[in-house]
């Protein structure tokens, strides 16, 4: 696959960009510089198309640059941008929108990435609750900040031991942050009858998505909301993928979980950044930008009307479940003919995923929680997408990362995947 155009425009962005991206897991080895993206494909500065089920890790659940969701936004770039004071109409109708559909949502507010909605709802958490420690789960990613940016990925040796992910974290900071295995609710009872009123906030992702796909027990997330409500904890679901990409209301819609609070952001304006926390009204009204709140809240961005246009014309999108329906049909045709690819081809994988969303492990299941994953055949994982991506197939080469699929993805791009995967698959088996 020729990439001398996307090389010379890597080495020139490496000059005026420290490594070339501007987030760490962009990194790509060969480079590539992309120039297009519409639909299901995006494409290179060489000219070649792809295939995308990364997807931004994401974003946009209708496609990349849905015609109806870029109309909206040119219709309100001719009414409205950033104002910064007061209260925009476009505001109201989303908060509305999300009102209505996220079941835990009595209130809510905007912002600008899943990292700022997390960190609010932490800090709201502690100065609810007056308490400083937090828990979260091994292999859930909750943003980039000092509290929570901990034991995501890790090493075997770093396993039951602290994790932080960048240089810089205070450590009071991480020695706050209580990390636990995923699904094991008895470890959690452990936890908090030793900490018993010291811990603020339970926060996770319903679904584990950021180390590819691991189905919770019902039992356990009916567990944390019976121990958040008997211990006064605050109950944290950060949604930021969940929400939106597998159900309108979010994944406590689906499973009848209801948190305290709940963080969004990802599929809900299908790639304009947008995100939000919402939650009870009693805590949400704790922010300052009610009169009399004292847990600050602001950001020149929030609420941008651009991005709210997205975010209507997104959800207007998903309200009657068609969308969900089609692309959960082709999530589950890509699942079984994955399945049945490895396994007529002798390889010990297991393909699991949710809605939309696939993963192909290279190890024996069960899959309960991160520990499990150590089995994975990293190498492995990283080379079959690598080949992937040389045949017109962009999965993010990256171990244990999902894919994605939208709105634009259709059953011929669904046949044509599991074809190239075959051949990956059987090249693989004969070097």
């Amino acid at each position: 696959m020729k990439n001398t155009r996307s090389l010379e425009l890597f080495e020139k962005a490496c000059r005026l960009i420290p490594g070339g991206v501007n987030t760490s897991i962009r990194i790509l080895d060969p480079p590539i510089v992309f120039t297009k993206a519409r639909g299901s494909r995006i494409y290179d500065a060489d000219g070649n198309e792809y295939i995308d089920y990364h997807a931004a890790f994401g974003p946009p659940i209708l496609g990349h640059n849905n015609p109806e969701v870029n109309r909206r936004v040119m219709e309100i770039m001719s009414e409205v941008d950033l104002i910064g004071v007061g209260t925009a109409e476009i505001e109201i109708r989303a908060a509305e929108l999300i009102v209505k559909h996220v079941p835990s949502i009595e209130k809510v507010l905007f912002c600008n990435s899943g990292s700022e909605a997390t960190y609010h709802a932490v800090r709201l958490a502690r100065a609810v609750t007056g308490r400083k420690k937090l828990i979260k789960f091994q292999g859930c990613y909750h943003g980039w900040h000092d509290y929570l940016l901990m034991n995501v990925i890790s090493a075997p040796d770093k396993i039951g031991k602290k994790d932080p992910l960048s240089a810089g974290m205070l450590p009071e900071a991480v020695e706050n942050t209580i990390v636990l295995d995923f699904n094991d609710l008895d470890g959690v009872e452990r936890t908090v009858k030793t900490h018993r009123g010291e811990i603020a906030a339970i926060i996770l992702e319903p679904i584990p998505h950021n180390i590819g796909c691991v189905l919770p027990k019902i039992d356990f997330l009916r567990g944390l909301r019976e121990i958040a409500d008997r211990e006064d904890i605050v109950l944290i679901f950060d949604e930021v993928i969940t929400g939106f990409r597998h159900h309108v209301g979010g994944y406590q819609k689906i499973v009848n979980v209801i948190p305290d609070l709940t963080t969004l952001g990802k599929a809900m304006a299908n790639g304009y950044p947008l995100a939000a926390i919402g939650g009870r009204a009693d805590l949400m009204d704790r922010f300052n930008t009610r009169p009399g709140g004292d847990v600050f809240f602001a950001g020149t961005y929030n609420a941008h009307p651009f991005c709210l246009a997205a975010c209507i014309a997104t959800i207007e999108q998903l309200e009657d479940g068609k969308v969900h329906e089609y692309i959960f049909r082709l999530g589950e045709m890509m699942r079984q003919g994955l399945s049945e690819m490895t396994e007529e081809l002798g390889i010990k994988a297991y393909t699991t995923g949710f809605g939309s969303v696939f993963v192909t492990y290279f190890m024996e299941p069960p899959v309960e929680n991160y520990t499990d994953l150590l089995r994975n055949d990293a190498k492995l994982f990283v080379e079959y997408r690598k080949k992937m991506i040389e045949r017109g197939i962009f999965m993010l080469p990256l171990n244990l990362k999902r894919n994605h699929i939208s709105a634009a993805h259709t059953e011929e791009d669904v046949k044509i995947t599991l074809e190239k995967s075959r051949e990956a698959l059987v090249e693989i088996i004969k070097k």
